[in-house]
């Protein structure tokens, strides 16, 4: 069983920095893609970034060029590195994970419905 818990939220000023974690367990790299996702009060869960097996990285437009995708597969750790935030980028995150079957599936274009595991989420605010 996968289990995906993430942490390195908090609150801090608009143009700060924060980077969240994602520590993956029960979990083989290769085997999963994933994904970061945002929810704010009142709002869907929308896409952040997605990082496939291959390494290949995609973003939403809101967030393109402010935020950078990685993992360490060693350390089974994936992470979001969030520059230049802003209030409107304050949400809870999770970080979730979809089984590729063998590299039939990608994260780049998958809907929050075809994830299979979800983190517990940590929450971001970002004040103005």
């Amino acid at each position: 069983q996968v289990q995906l818990v993430e942490s390195g939220g908090g609150s801090v000023q608009a143009g700060g920095s924060l980077r969240l974690f994602c520590a993956a367990s029960g979990y083989t790299y290769s085997n999963y893609c994933m994904g970061w996702f945002r929810q704010a009060p009142g709002k869907e869960r929308e896409g952040v970034a997605a990082i496939d097996s291959d390494g290949s990285t995609s973003y939403s437009d809101s967030v393109k060029g402010r935020f950078t995708i990685s993992q360490d597969n060693a350390k089974n750790t994936l992470y979001l590195q969030m520059y230049s935030l802003k209030p409107e980028d304050t949400a809870m995150y999770y970080c979730a994970a979809r089984d590729t079957a063998g590299g039939r599936y990608y994260c780049r274009d998958a809907s929050r419905y075809e994830y299979n595991y979800w983190g517990q989420g940590t929450q971001v605010t970002v004040s103005s």
